[in-house]
């Protein structure tokens, strides 16, 4: 029978999923956790389903010590997990911090290649080993049998393998309840990592849960985990995004992905709620303020975007063609078109409609030229973009329902901020007046009492500066909703409060366009 056989799920084990975001994660360089911070994101993890938490290294420092402590306190489903070194003091504290949690785990630890006994530890192989034996031992003793043991061979993968096989047969024997083989400098080829993960499983039986953490030197570290987990491992060590020292842990999105994805090639299950990976993913970048990459697999900006004619083709008739999985199966929304000069014919007419344009085939095709020499000379063709092209080609036709005329805004100080509007519409020019929070929100409020807008909801307001400087250009974006329908904009100007009234403005305009494209398509219905 073929391995890769699709296995039924009762027969499948599970695969305990260790994220050590908290611990390995944190050092990445540049990275600095509050505790407050930290347990933010023990929560998400615990909503995601993780078994395993490493919440920190209790010995390094005070504030790990304390995040501990807070995790250990308020989670219950998961394991919570200290790092400790082979060492008393190490493992009284990691114990220390964990000992009010309902499911602890020590993770204690020991170098075994030559390479680190040498130069790092200055220790023989033998002092190695008893040291290793004796951290199991204390850690079972301290914790009065409470506590889950965990031993990692640091820079396994580099050991020479009848020494490593020995010292883990020697931990399991003193109580080791899992036995970690760490690729700690992302060395190992997933051909060579799998045969070892087969031959510790070999030599160990089922004595001991086998866990691999893999780092991504090579770019190899999900690719390793996935081949360890093929040859045995039923725990694999990761980080959310995959971040971590130098170039960063196995991702745990891609991990769980490719066994969710790829069923029919693994004999084991996850719990993990994978409807909370994106949400987990932007927790972590917004708190550690490391950016996701636009290409990374699962979470990246570009993971569910289409640019290519073909593909956007391909994905509007069917997403199936170029997507293996779901967007909304990780927390995302929809698949996005992206408009640039790779686009074809049925994503810009796509647009079009989104948009609430409805052209003839003569409008169409012109249109869609000048979309072409505008996509040539611009990398993104937002649809702001695409609504000046149309206004200007197609003139009175498609004008704007609402332009700005003037606006001021008195704020500052003890002053209720207060906004005057003049709007010019179709028939005539209507003035608003009124106050608010703050400039932006009495604008705002001024618009809706001159255009007499009701039940109208503004579900997104973001800035950003598109230049540098004091004079910088102010770029707003905006979500509306009224009567079920939804739509962005964007304005932009130097001043924020009058890129704010634009942005406003134009998503008015494409709400009336949007209604009356949806109406004329209900006639004859």
């Amino acid at each position: 029978m073929k391995e890769n056989k699709i296995m039924s799920e009762n027969k499948k084990e599970k695969l305990y999923i260790f994220d050590t975001t908290l611990r390995d994660g944190e050092q990445t360089p540049g990275v600095n956790l509050t505790p407050e911070e930290k347990l933010a994101i023990a929560k998400q993890l615990e909503k995601l389903g993780v078994d395993i938490i490493e919440a920190g290294f209790a010995i390094s420092s005070p504030a790990d010590f304390k995040a501990i402590s807070m995790i250990a306190k308020e989670i219950k489903k998961a394991q919570v997990c200290s790092l400790a070194r082979a060492k008393e003091e190490d493992i009284k504290v990691a114990w220390d911090a964990l000992k009010e949690a309902k499911k602890p785990r020590i993770h204690t630890f020991i170098a075994t290649s030559d390479i680190h006994l040498k130069y790092k530890l200055k220790i023989s192989r033998n002092e190695a080993l008893k040291k290793a034996i004796w951290a199991v031992k204390f850690a079972k003793e301290i914790s009065e049998g409470k506590a889950i043991v965990e031993f990692s061979a640091e820079d396994a993968s580099r050991s020479e393998i009848n020494y490593l096989l020995d010292v883990f047969e020697a931990v399991v024997e003193a109580g080791a309840d899992v036995i970690n083989v760490p690729d700690t400098v992302g060395y190992a080829l997933p051909d060579e990592f799998y045969e070892l993960i087969k031959t510790i499983k070999e030599r160990i039986k089922n004595k001991a849960i086998i866990s691999v953490h893999c780092h991504n030197d090579l770019g190899l570290a999900v690719a390793n985990s996935l081949m360890a987990v093929k040859a045995g491992a039923r725990q694999v060590e990761c980080t959310i995004n995959g971040i971590g020292e130098r170039a960063g842990n196995a991702s745990l999105e891609e991990i769980a992905m490719a066994i969710y994805v790829r069923k029919d090639s693994f004999p084991v299950y996850t719990d993990i709620d994978t409807t909370q990976i994106y949400r987990t993913s932007q927790l972590v970048s917004r708190l550690t303020g490391i950016m996701v990459a636009k290409t990374k697999p699962i979470v990246g900006d570009n993971a569910f975007a289409h640019e290519s004619g073909i593909h956007q083709h391909g994905v509007l008739s069917n997403p199936l063609t170029y997507e293996i999985m779901k967007p909304e199966t990780v927390g995302r929304k929809e698949s996005k078109i992206i408009l640039g000069k790779h686009s074809g014919r049925h994503a810009f007419e796509k647009k079009l409609k989104e948009l609430g344009f409805n052209l003839s085939k003569e409008e169409l095709e012109k249109a869609f030229l000048k979309f072409k020499e505008l996509a040539s000379a611009k990398k993104e063709i937002y649809d702001i973009d695409v609504e000046t092209l149309i206004e200007n080609l197609l003139g009175e036709k498609h004008k704007p329902k609402y332009e700005l005329i003037s606006h001021q805004v008195i704020s500052g100080g003890t002053t209720i901020p207060t906004a005057t509007i003049k709007i010019k519409t179709n028939k005539e020019e209507k003035l608003g007046l009124s106050v608010g929070n703050g400039p932006v929100d009495a604008t705002y409020n001024a618009i809706k009492e001159a255009l007499n807008l009701k039940d109208i909801k503004l579900l997104d307001f973001k800035i950003r500066a598109l230049t540098a400087g004091t004079d910088a250009q102010a770029e707003v974006y905006v979500t509306l909703e009224k009567d079920g329908i939804k739509v962005s904009s964007r304005g932009q100007d130097q001043d924020i409060v009058k890129a704010s009234a634009l942005a406003f403005l134009n998503a008015l305009n494409r709400l009336e366009r949007k209604k009356s494209y949806e109406k004329s398509n209900c006639k004859g219905i």
